[in-house]
């Protein structure tokens, strides 16, 4: 796959036939610690990232430093989270407060100031301005002069917000550690839990596309909701993971501006292991260190104007640009009521007529058998997955069409984790 490798003195870059570039960026680039805990891009593309030793800026072109030595106002150097407001001004969270920089100075605020608790975990900022806080204890909002802060006796599951987005509607979507979802109008909290098909509790990051649809990284996983807040469909394998672990930890999402969704994924086995996997609206394509990512441990990711994917890790961070264009827009097809389990193939059946798979399976819906079949590459191995992740069947095979019978199976929605040499993607299919 790979087709060049060349080391630059700042930083190194891999190339591959199938187009797309990766530049890695470490200490010896200007990068202030390797260990890259977040990071946010401004609208000018200038990146902010947050590190075990201080936060590092970079214009595309030098790398400036902001630590407690150089500036003794910052709260602390371990950056659990960071953000840009859309004035250029920035706020950072670590487990000592939260930090405000206006372009010279910088401020911190406690919880003596009115912050809930001083233990950042995430950072938002709402359209109208607020900023919101996601903390150990729950949730705390500051409007530029007043904070507000909301926690277990207000209604807010126990377990702590790690991740906070806004529905165009306003109400705010918290992610919490331990306790799923939880939808605040301003009132009242909503639970969105296991029980409503999330498939795990222990929320990561959320991402809301443009049409509405909830992308809900957890534990074990990626939950879909559409814009009514209806279960559409989980995806668990993104990235192949040894046995017997085969689920994926969501470390973050991301959605870039052609509609591709971003997750990063790390889990800590006996051999760390850990990737970027990109959904196209049809399959899945991963990508780990054998493909040029700078490490395996996944901490954050984003996306800047020219939808370049920047991807942090434990050591260094990773740009990954020149991505081929093959989006497939298929969630604009969904309407309201077009969820899962209850109306799988009416909805399935519409995503079909919208989808041109490089791998291509045939017919959905079917009642006895199934065609893979591959233009590019010969298949190796195949696995039949259910909606939760778990594998019905396993298949070898060794060409680029086969056919697979599917009886015994009961009626429903399952994935098809075909494998090749290269490339390992995940494709729907519908059984009658």
């Amino acid at each position: 796959m790979k087709t060049a490798l060349t080391l630059i003195t700042a930083f190194s870059i891999f190339s591959f036939a199938s187009g797309q570039t990766f530049t890695n960026y470490t200490i010896d680039s200007g990068l202030v610690n390797n260990d890259v805990l977040c990071l946010d891009v401004a609208s000018s593309d200038v990146i902010w990232f947050g590190t075990q030793e201080g936060v590092s800026v970079f214009d595309g072109a030098t790398w400036n430093t902001h630590t407690t030595t150089t500036d003794t106002n910052l709260a602390h150097n371990t950056i659990q989270a960071l953000c840009v407001l859309s004035d250029g001004n920035v706020w950072i969270g670590t487990d000592f407060g939260a930090s405000y920089y206006n372009g010279s100075v910088w401020t911190t605020y406690l919880e003596a100031d009115g912050l809930g608790d001083d233990r950042i975990k995430c950072i938002t900022e709402e359209t109208n301005g607020d900023v919101w806080f996601g903390t150990n204890d729950g949730v705390s909002i500051y409007d530029g002069a007043n904070w507000t802060s909301y926690g277990t006796s207000d209604g807010l599951p126990f377990g702590g917000v790690t991740s906070v987005r806004f529905e165009s509607n306003g109400d705010a979507w918290l992610g919490t550690g331990l306790s799923g979802i939880s939808v605040f109008d301003g009132t009242t909290f909503t639970e969105i839990t296991e029980n409503e098909h999330l498939i795990n509790d222990k929320i990561r990051a959320i991402a809301i596309d443009d049409n509405g649809n909830k992308w809900i990284g957890t534990a074990d996983g990626v939950s879909v909701f559409n814009s009514s807040n209806l279960f559409i469909e989980n995806h668990s394998i993104m990235l192949v993971l040894p046995a017997p672990d085969t689920l994926n930890p969501i470390e973050d999402i991301k959605i870039a501006s052609d509609g591709r969704i971003w997750t990063g994924i790390y889990v800590d086995y006996l051999v760390t292991e850990g990737g970027v996997a990109m959904f196209n609206g049809n399959s899945w394509t991963d990508y780990d260190v054998s493909d040029g990512l700078i490490g395996p441990v996944i901490r954050a990711l984003d996306i800047d104007s020219q939808d370049n994917i920047w991807v942090t890790t434990s050591t260094g961070i990773s740009k990954i640009s020149g991505i081929p264009s093959d989006s497939v827009d298929y969630w604009s097809t969904w309407s309201d009521s077009a969820a899962f389990p209850e109306d799988t193939i009416s909805s399935a059946s519409i995503i079909e007529a919208y989808l041109q798979p490089s791998i291509s399976i045939y017919p959905s819906p079917a009642n006895s058998e199934i065609t893979v079949s591959s233009i590019k590459r010969p298949i190796t191995r195949m696995e039949i997955l259910t909606l939760d992740g778990a594998v019905s069947r396993s298949i070898h095979e060794m060409s680029n069409s086969s056919t697979v019978s599917i009886q015994g199976l009961s009626s429903g929605l399952y994935f098809i984790r075909v494998y090749s040499n290269e490339k390992t993607e995940t494709l729907r299919f519908i059984k009658l």
